[in-house]
């Protein structure tokens, strides 16, 4: 008897596990799994990136996109294209010349395979000056001591196509190359009379500085703008509001923050990508404020590269 029941038991064991491995012949839905490479540890592209890839991840079934730190925009299209990424944040402008292998990414030769996804918060071009210092325009530069950027950098970069559009070069006046914190520290110090700066608003060492010293913003407009715009079309004109450094605002321009893919990657992806960045704003807004910048209106704004089609396939269902 006792033999019989532990057959029996045996059977039933056995029958489980079967059940068990064969699910009812369903297999467990395949995750997609995504890197997303974005910029130092403490700057905007990390924070805000970190905040898209969690509410795409929620938002999507089977993906999970994780973003990490890296060297910014140059070293993200490098890494795109050798495949050690699948989603980057980089500036249009340094898109644009990675797909083209011109000015700051010659030396990298052209990388057709970047595709652009959408534009989606303004970095803007800040050119602010020691209130003393009594420069109010890009023509007051010319002889004083102004800071353009790191040499070789996106702001440097900027810095030029600006004073190319006013007529100016490094010729008219003292160049200083230095990052962020350190113009302000020199601004501080009165070493420097002016700084560019191309970040998202508002900017941190900008904001050190107005708490330490008079300064003005010194705008990017008018006919000097509309020159720089036609000459490089990745700048948008955007406007620094009187509330970011509380002190009068100005109009200037702006590079745009991209997400960018790559043409390997799947149409349904990037469709389901590019709808769910757009109809989350409320989420996004909720991690960071940033989100409040993302516009379906302004998706292609300042972009020059081809988009992938499966942004263009939401666009065009949105009569974008």
């Amino acid at each position: 008897m006792m033999k019989k029941i532990i057959a029996v038991l045996l059977v039933l064991i056995l029958a489980l596990g079967l059940a068990a491995c064969g699910g009812g012949g369903e297999e467990a839905p395949e995750v997609t799994r995504l890197t997303m490479v974005t910029g130092g540890d403490s700057g905007t592209y990390y924070a805000f990136g970190g905040v898209i890839a969690s509410v795409l991840s929620s938002k999507i079934e089977n993906l999970e996109i994780t973003a990490v730190t890296s060297g910014a925009s140059a070293a993200n299209c490098r890494s795109l294209n050798n495949g050690e990424a699948d989603l980057a944040i980089m500036q249009n402008d340094v898109l644009g010349y990675a797909v083209t292998g011109t000015e700051t990414m010659a030396a990298d030769g052209a990388m057709p395979k970047l595709k652009a996804i959408a534009s989606m918060y303004p970095e803007a071009v800040q050119l602010v000056a020691l209130e003393s210092s009594g420069i109010t325009s890009v023509q007051d530069l010319a002889g004083k001591k102004v800071c353009v950027g790191d040499q070789g950098s996106g702001s440097e970069t900027n810095a030029k196509q600006v004073l190319e559009a006013y007529g100016l070069s490094y010729d008219d006046f003292d160049v200083q190359y230095l990052s962020f914190s350190e113009a302000s520290t020199a601004m501080q110090n009165g070493t420097v009379d002016a700084a560019f700066a191309t970040s998202a608003l508002p900017n941190n060492a900008i904001v050190e500085l107005s708490t330490m010293k008079d300064i003005v913003v010194v705008p990017i407009d008018g006919e000097g703008a509309a020159t720089l715009i036609a000459r490089y079309p990745f700048y948008a004109a955007t406007t620094i509001g009187d509330d970011v450094y509380n002190v009068p605002g100005a109009g200037t321009v702006a590079m745009l923050a991209t997400l960018v893919c790559t043409e390997d990657m799947s149409e349904d992806l990037v469709y389901n990508i590019t709808k769910n960045l757009f109809e989350s704003k409320e989420d996004l807004i909720a991690g960071h404020a940033r989100g409040n910048d993302i516009d379906l209106e302004k998706a292609k704004d300042g972009v020059t590269v081809d988009f992938h089609p499966g942004a263009l396939k939401y666009y065009e269902e949105q009569g974008i």
